[in-house]
């Protein structure tokens, strides 16, 4: 093997050792960080399930990370997800939301979940698929919600 491709190999060995102690990780702080979105939307049980089984660990500060996100580089990809997910939708600042902001992110979501945008090929290839029945109780409590957050909106424009 030549010298070149030799020195290249033990040098990206050795990145990926010294990247390992450098791991990415979000700030994961527990089930408190979505207390205030499920007191507001009231989610039933089986809504509540398919909230956490499909949505909280990239769109809200609850992420239970899985025991793969300890090995670089899928830790960094992985945190890529996370990140950018928040950055869409983020349920722990559900608070924050005017009621405009949170009619306009459940038709954002209504639209992703009915296209099969969401969640995201790369979750579900370890995680399971959002089932077709799953995805309608979701939409269909989430139409719900809109209704309440579009008379709010009504109200505050008369």
């Amino acid at each position: 093997m030549p010298k070149f491709i030799t020195y290249f190999l033990y040098t990206a060995l050795g990145a990926l050792v010294i990247m390992q102690f450098f791991a990415p990780k979000s700030n994961s702080a527990g089930y408190q960080s979505v207390v205030f979105f499920e007191e507001q939307t009231k989610p039933s049980q089986e809504i509540a399930t398919i909230l956490r089984d499909n949505c909280y660990d990239c769109h809200s500060n609850q992420t239970n990370y899985p025991w793969y996100s300890e090995i670089t580089p899928i830790n960094y990809w992985l945190e890529e997800h996370i990140v950018d997910g928040k950055k869409h939708f983020n349920v722990s600042d559900w608070e924050k939301y005017s009621a405009r902001k949170k009619d306009h992110k459940l038709e954002e979501l209504v639209e992703f979940v009915d296209s099969g945008e969401m969640p995201l090929d790369s979750y579900t290839w370890i995680h399971g698929d959002l089932s077709q029945k799953d995805a309608k109780l979701l939409i269909q409590w989430v139409e719900i919600l809109r209704i309440g957050y579009q008379k709010e909106i009504a109200g505050l424009l008369k």
